[in-house]
């Protein structure tokens, strides 16, 4: 009996060895995001495309609102003088919503383009503290995807640190 227990200790022990314990850490990158510095020079770029698109359609407005006015002054003039003036308010009015959409997309675009670098510099950082002290998971608590509702209270906070790492 003793020897079938020695032999069990013997067989499970490389098991307990190989045994360590996993490391948790939890982040709030929102906070980091927050405090980067590039925000300003991004927030700045963003503001001039989105002062330069909104100039850009009230161009659009204000020639479509003239083709009103026209268009209301000829109302006893010939149908063919008429129907030109329709197509050319529907031709403003589609050059408008094209307009409108196009900018949409390409101030995604700028967004994406512009905080790629600072979204690439965060997860860096937290790749390199979780990196220098063996975390095997790090969680964003600032994400409402976050899919758990409990972390351990061992879970150390690394969002000291990541901003530490990013001279913050």
């Amino acid at each position: 009996m003793l020897r079938k227990l020695l032999s069990l200790f013997i067989a499970l022990a490389p098991l307990a060895a190989t045994a360590q314990e996993v490391k948790i850490a939890t982040i709030n990158v929102q906070e980091i995001f927050s405090a980067m510095p590039e925000l300003s020079g991004i927030e700045t770029q963003f503001s001039g495309k989105r002062d330069e698109i909104t100039k850009n359609i009230q161009a659009l407005e204000e020639e479509f609102n003239k083709k009103v006015e026209e268009f209301d002054k000829n109302a006893a003039s010939s149908d063919a003088l008429r129907q030109d003036q329709q197509k050319q308010l529907a031709q403003i009015q589609e050059r408008y919503q094209t307009y409108v959409q196009n900018s949409q997309q390409e101030m995604d675009q700028l967004r994406q383009k512009l905080l790629e670098p600072v979204n690439r510099k965060i997860m860096d950082a937290v790749k390199a503290v979780g990196d220098e002290n063996k975390y095997a998971f790090v969680y964003d608590l600032s994400s409402m995807q976050t899919p758990f509702v409990y972390i351990t209270p061992s879970a150390v906070d690394i969002t000291p640190q990541v901003k530490t790492k990013l001279g913050l």
